[in-house]
């Protein structure tokens, strides 16, 4: 084996093919544009190769919080966080590039756009940005071929992260157990803990982990599960779903950061016009990043923490199983 047919650097190295070289008048910044936006799409699938590991960890009709099967969902969803900083970070030198090296070749580029891009639109529907949460419904797939809308439709069809989350969150052990006992006290010391102005927050937490709703992803008893994880994060059971949570939580603030500094790119570069593909440029990246956030609810329940000492006790049953060496 050598080392350039192992990666194939012969495809890969000749990959590049400037349209501005092919109309006689060579754009410096051209191969870079090509270079960022093919290194993106490599990502991109390898995101896909630890997304599709993940999805199927969670399928299995039980994943044993105690296992390496957690270990591992954790482990590769924590990559798609590195994953994604690193394409944050490219963004850095794309900004290397001015308006007027852009302008050089900006117009041989249409219809062609970052708009098209099927594979990050697969992506989220495999997390779990519903087709409804969407922003710019109507032509969202509207440039793609055929073949690719149907990838993005297979995927969003299916079972998603979020989706799995919940039926996983629902299958929490010894949740009712505890429950008729802990959660009339939890919800009496969170509700005691609220300023007079914060009053409003007692008919959201009733509506959070009472009500179900078909708006929602994560049902009520998902919630008490995820809330529970949360205050009790400490004993050696919950740490890795902790963990589970915050990773998903960070992969939403990676994605929201990686759409505003494109944003922010956009408008540096082409400022208020329209986007090669024919959206409407920055006004519309805007739109996704106010709304594409797909772990949405999970941070949200943020807002009902109690502080440590305001926790109510958990049986010694509980303690036992959740601190597997617990001595009474």
């Amino acid at each position: 084996m050598h080392y350039d047919d192992y990666l194939q650097l012969d495809k890969i190295l000749n990959a590049q093919d400037p349209e501005s070289v092919k109309k006689g008048k060579p754009a410096h910044d051209e191969s870079l544009f090509i270079v960022i936006h093919q290194a993106y799409e490599l990502w991109f699938k390898q995101l896909h190769t630890e997304v599709d590991s993940a999805l199927q960890l969670l399928k299995n009709p039980a994943l044993n919080d105690n296992s390496p099967e957690l270990q591992t969902l954790v482990h590769r969803l924590d990559r798609c966080t590195i994953i994604l900083r690193v394409l944050v970070n490219q963004i850095d030198i794309m900004e290397t590039m001015t308006p007027s090296d852009f302008l050089e070749f900006r117009n041989l580029l249409r219809p062609a756009s970052g708009f098209q891009s099927w594979q990050f639109k697969e992506l989220e529907a495999k997390l779990g940005l519903k087709y409804a949460h969407r922003h710019g419904q109507e032509y969202y797939t509207s440039q793609l071929r055929p073949e690719q809308v149907e990838l993005i439709r297979k995927a969003e069809s299916e079972q998603s992260i979020l989706q799995l989350l919940n039926a996983w969150l629902e299958r929490m052990p010894f949740l009712d157990e505890e429950a008729a006992d802990f959660w009339p006290l939890y919800t009496a010391a969170y509700k005691s803990s609220l300023s007079p102005e914060e009053q409003s927050a007692a008919g959201a937490f009733d509506q959070i982990f009472s009500e179900d709703s078909a708006e929602r992803t994560l049902s009520p008893r998902a919630c008490r599960a995820a809330l529970f994880i949360m205050l009790h994060r400490g004993y050696p059971l919950l740490h890795l779903p902790f963990r589970l949570l915050n990773v998903l939580l960070d992969v939403d603030s990676q994605l929201s950061l990686w759409r505003y500094r494109h944003m922010n790119m956009v408008q540096r570069i082409i400022g208020i016009r329209m986007g090669t593909g024919g959206s409407t440029g920055k006004d519309y990246l805007k739109g996704a990043a106010d709304k594409h956030y797909i772990f949405r609810e999970i941070a949200g329940l943020t807002s009902f923490l109690v502080a440590s000492e305001n926790i109510p006790a958990l049986s010694s049953d509980a303690q036992q199983l959740l601190g597997f060496r617990f001595h009474k």
